[in-house]
């Protein structure tokens, strides 16, 4: 049997950089994979709609390159873009791969299986380690929607490998997946329905930033219905909803499902669970250690925002406290970003969230269109907006649509974890003419 310091299940990126680290520590570090590496961000998600959304914004600029003095024409190759998406996707896997081999870390191809609090069995091979992570992630969600078998009807995993555009795709879910997609097909020209169960498009989200994303998707042409239930998918792909208790249906040659996730935990044990789980869901501290101190679990499967940067955060945590370090990281500062056009980016709390914790809390907000370099690029309306704490002006959070956003956002990051003030935060000279010197501006 081969001893390991740690094994780590799943080579997403909070797998794979967790095992970076640890070689880097000193420790003998096992991968373990049984897809490919790069988990479900580079092969299924992160990566492959950040290529799509860069080639549809590519297209949207060429048929807009009049308002620039420019004669263009463009015509989209979908074969064309898909395969740029692969050739993104195997050159960062190939990297993975390489740096694995440089940092020394054994990478195993199958499904781990733990068999005792040291033990993890790969194929017919057990292997032990003084520390085992879960770094499993998670999986699409398909509810029980009548006809969601229904040849055209897709989960995100599946659409993205499509060849072919729908004409008309219905998305069921107006979270952040959803408006990625309703974002990529509208740029592509392509007719889209949104159908979310909840009040609002990202609940999750500011409710500004939900409503001025709703405005500048119906400006496109997308059609959204909130507050509403899909009740089931016929032949031929129409889809029945009810909204404000009148039923409705909608024709489309795609339907999209994007709901929710659900933890990679089945088959994860042989026998009983040695950890503490609720629906999937392992529980752990907050140095991601469950209550079997040698088993430790990061990203997806321990719930949270599923966010890779939150499970490479958190990856790294445990294996500093492996070491019997204070983890440097803090993880419940997590930006959440969105790429549709304008970009969106937010991180720490809301007035709302703020106020709900008994904090005493203001914001000030700055229209992008008083920003040159927004003029001058022609891009949509956004907004920053900075969340503070009356009396101190100590930062709290902010909340961003505009061109960068999820670039510029981790300045507010920074500010949260380092008690920065408003006024701490306007010392800064930012270049102009940019993006970034909105954020004076937003902090004044």
């Amino acid at each position: 049997m081969k001893e390991y310091d740690l094994i780590i299940i799943g080579a997403g990126p909070g797998g794979y950089e967790a095992a970076l680290d640890a070689a880097k520590a000193g420790m003998k570090t096992a991968l373990i994979e049984k897809e490919a590496l790069g988990g479900t961000c580079l092969n299924h998600g992160c990566i492959p709609t950040k290529s799509l959304l860069h080639a549809a914004n590519l297209y949207k600029n060429i048929q807009e390159a009049g308002l620039f003095g420019l004669k263009a024409e463009a015509s989209v190759d979908v074969t064309a873009v898909q395969a740029r998406k692969n050739e993104v996707v195997a050159q960062l896997r190939s990297g993975i791969a390489a740096q694995m081999k440089k940092a020394k870390v054994d990478v195993y191809e199958g499904t781990g299986r733990i068999t005792d609090a040291h033990t993890v069995r790969v194929g017919e091979e057990d292997l032990s380690a003084r520390f085992l992570m879960i770094a499993t992630g998670s999986k699409t969600f398909v509810p029980k929607i009548p006809g969601a078998e229904l040849a055209g009807v897709y989960t995100s995993d599946e659409l993205l490998e499509q060849d072919v555009l729908c004409d008309h795709l219905v998305i069921i879910g107006g979270g952040v997946i959803g408006m990625e997609f309703a974002s990529y097909y509208s740029a592509m020209g392509k007719q889209v329905t949104v159908i979310e169960a909840m009040p609002r498009i990202l609940p999750a989200m500011d409710k500004e930033i939900s409503q001025s994303l709703k405005m500048l998707l119906k400006k496109k042409g997308v059609d959204i219905h909130t507050g509403a239930r899909v009740e089931e998918i016929r032949e031929g792909l129409t889809v029945v909803f009810t909204e404000k208790e009148t039923q409705q249906t909608v024709e489309a040659d795609g339907v999209l499902i994007c709901i929710g996730r659900r933890p990679n935990t089945e088959g994860l044990f042989e026998g009983e669970p040695p950890v503490e789980m609720e629906r999937g869901f392992i529980h752990v501290n907050e140095n991601g250690q469950t209550n079997v101190p040698s088993i430790y679990a990061i990203g997806d499967v321990t719930g949270g925002l599923m966010l890779a940067h939150e499970a490479t955060a958190e990856g790294r945590r445990a294996v500093e406290h492996m070491q019997g370090k204070t983890p440097a990281i803090r993880a419940d500062i997590i930006p959440g970003c969105i790429y549709t056009e304008p970009e969106i980016a937010a991180v720490g709390l809301t007035v709302d969230q703020a106020k709900e914790k008994g904090l005493a809390a203001d914001s000030q907000k700055y229209p992008m269109t008083a920003n040159g370099k927004t003029v001058v690029e022609g891009a949509e309306r956004g907004f920053i907006k900075v969340v503070y704490e009356e009396g101190t002006h100590k930062i709290l959070g902010a909340q961003m649509m505009c061109e960068r956003a999820t670039d510029m956002i981790s300045e507010f990051s920074l500010a949260i974890t380092q008690d920065l003030t408003l006024e701490d935060m306007a010392r800064v000279v930012r270049p102009h003419p940019t993006f970034s010197e909105a954020i004076t501006e937003a902090v004044r």
